[in-house]
């Protein structure tokens, strides 16, 4: 009898979890829904579907390689961050060591060696100096060595006077962007070049820099035709905190400077960098385009006060193709000479400087967001001309 009272109070226990198990799998928001009794026929309501995961788009703006974000603009550079004349004589190595193999000859041997003098000119050529100032140097230096019998230290010297007169040490390198007046602003930078030279990087580290001189820039995504322009424009406008104005690719690249300049004349902004395509200088329909934008600018009442060429330094002699074909279409005013610390080529800077007379303001010295210099022609000079490791 005890054994049956205990079966019947197990069941009756088994009983009462499944009934409460079942009410609770059906209270709102716990357990599965319960299954209809049946399946719906076709053309039934069959209830409300359950909402659709949405993909979580993520933006991730890469990290800069001193400072992050507006803040980084506001506060400037890091502490550690190197001094431009500092920068020219650590990040000009290659060009340096170059410059360095072929004068030690001259150095160690002296001015009456011939075969020194050849290897010097071989330097210079190796470097991108170029065939016409290179001839010119090195007689020049064979001058002044014979007239002052100069040996060792004091060959270094008169070579580095001679660098000096190349690269233009009196030629003004600043860039012309001072406040205009409330009715004149902003002043517009035209920022050319073929595509691969770090035209967009120059643009955004430009864009950087006037904001902490306390200068507000506006930038124009002019660069419709490649596809990935605008959007890394864009990263830089949330870097510096500048207003990008952009259109869709393939947008008439004028139509994009002209609202630029109205943006940044409704802002007050001081400065409109447009950043334009450059798919081959060789190309007529793309100088043409170049000159649109300009006359579209000029129009408009916008003052162009510079326009900038953009040159990889790695292309050496191509560059002053390229520069040829620029200013004799759009009218160019300075040079940024990029990637001047990956190259043992930096005489490029002394060839386009004496070959085509238009100064290099600003030149690129490694991949950070603080590492477009002002060129300094004696930093540069005295980089070059070092005792190696010096």
């Amino acid at each position: 009898m005890t054994d049956i009272v205990l079966v019947l109070l197990a069941v009756l226990v088994l009983v009462l979890a499944g009934t409460v198990g079942v009410v609770a799998s059906r209270r709102p928001g716990v357990g599965p829904p319960p299954a209809p009794d049946r399946e719906p026929a076709v053309g039934e309501d069959a209830g409300p579907r359950p909402p659709a995961r949405r993909a979580v788009e993520t933006v991730t703006l890469p990290e800069p390689a001193e400072a992050a974000g507006p803040a980084a603009s506001a506060a400037g550079p890091a502490a550690g961050t190197v001094a431009p004349r500092r920068r020219f004589a650590e990040r000009l190595g290659r060009s340096r060591s170059a410059l360095a193999r072929g004068l030690t000859g001259l150095l160690t041997r002296g001015a009456a060696d011939e075969e020194a003098w050849e290897e010097l000119e071989e330097a210079l050529l190796a470097a991108d100096v170029g065939v016409t100032t290179t001839g010119h140097l090195v007689e020049r230096l064979r001058e002044r060595a014979r007239a002052g019998h100069a040996a060792g230290r004091a060959l270094r010297e008169l070579l580095r006077e001679e660098l000096l007169d190349a690269v233009g040490r009196d030629t003004p390198r600043t860039l012309d962007l001072d406040l205009l007046g409330e009715q004149h602003k902003p002043g517009v930078v035209l920022v050319v070049g073929v595509n691969g030279t770090g035209k967009t990087t120059t643009v955004g580290k430009l864009a950087l820099a006037l904001a902490q001189e306390g200068k507000q820039p506006v930038l124009a995504a002019a660069d419709t035709f490649r596809a990935a322009a605008g959007e890394q424009l864009a990263v830089w406008g949330e870097r510096t905190g500048a207003p990008v104005i952009r259109q869709p690719q393939g947008a008439d690249p004028a139509a994009v400077a002209f609202d630029g300049l109205a943006s940044a004349r409704a802002r007050g902004a001081d400065v409109l960098l447009v950043d334009t395509a450059g798919r081959l200088h060789t190309k007529a329909n793309l100088m043409e385009e170049l000159r649109k934008v300009r006359r579209v600018l000029e129009r408009e009442g916008g003052q162009v006060r510079e326009v900038l060429l953009v040159l990889d330094a790695t292309t050496g002699q191509n560059g002053l193709a390229q520069a040829r074909q620029f200013t004799e279409a759009i009218g160019v005013t300075g040079l940024v000479l990029t990637k001047l610390d990956g190259t043992a080529r930096g005489g490029i800077v002394i060839a386009v400087q004496r070959e085509l007379g238009i100064p290099v303001k600003l030149v690129g010295l490694g991949e950070g967001l603080y590492d477009l210099a002002p060129f300094d022609p004696e930093a540069f000079v005295d980089a070059l001309v070092a005792e190696d490791g010096a």
